[in-house]
């Protein structure tokens, strides 16, 4: 069964706000994952305390979502834009065809891809200007990374050997 719920964008407070949010809804965070706990991208130091991605059940099958926007893209945060629905799909297929609809005539903000956190993910606003998510969780994605680094690694090491050759990884 699809799921959406929302996911809200704050300028630097969303640890404030979902603190206040817990305390309303009541629960536990099911993720508070900061910018320094990733690999996305280079984070300025004054940002890794910021939050990344945090999530507070509420209800039976509802969850609310939040981060800290980057600062380059806090000039165009203002209510009305702060929010996003989040489109959880039962499968890459359902993921990439609602992708595909949602964004004819819209605009793409962040191509539909495989993330580091294990997920097929992209961002987008429709031609109404309603802002989405569409997310497919698939272990076999970060398991398929895995795998891979594993795979290079295992190689490097061995060519390493062969040719008395240091390696980067």
């Amino acid at each position: 069964m699809a799921i959406i719920n929302p996911y809200l964008n704050f300028d630097g407070n969303t640890e404030e706000a979902f603190k206040f949010y817990k305390s309303v809804f009541g629960g536990e965070f099911t993720v508070l994952q900061r910018f320094k706990d990733t690999d996305e991208g280079h984070i300025p130091s004054s940002d890794q305390e910021k939050i990344m991605h945090i999530s507070l059940p509420i209800g039976k099958e509802n969850m609310l979502m939040g981060t800290d926007i980057a600062p380059a893209k806090s000039d165009n945060l203002c209510k009305g834009n702060n929010f996003h629905l989040s489109f959880k799909a039962d499968s890459e297929e359902e993921g990439m065809r609602l992708f595909e609809a949602l964004s004819e005539g819209g605009k793409i903000t962040m191509p539909l891809y495989e993330t580091t956190w294990g997920a097929m993910f992209g961002m987008l606003t429709d031609k109404f200007g309603i802002q989405w998510m569409i997310n497919f969780d698939d272990p076999n994605i970060a398991k398929k990374k895995y795998e891979a680094f594993e795979h290079f690694s295992e190689r490097a090491s061995r060519e390493k050997v062969e040719n008395e050759t240091e390696y980067v990884l």
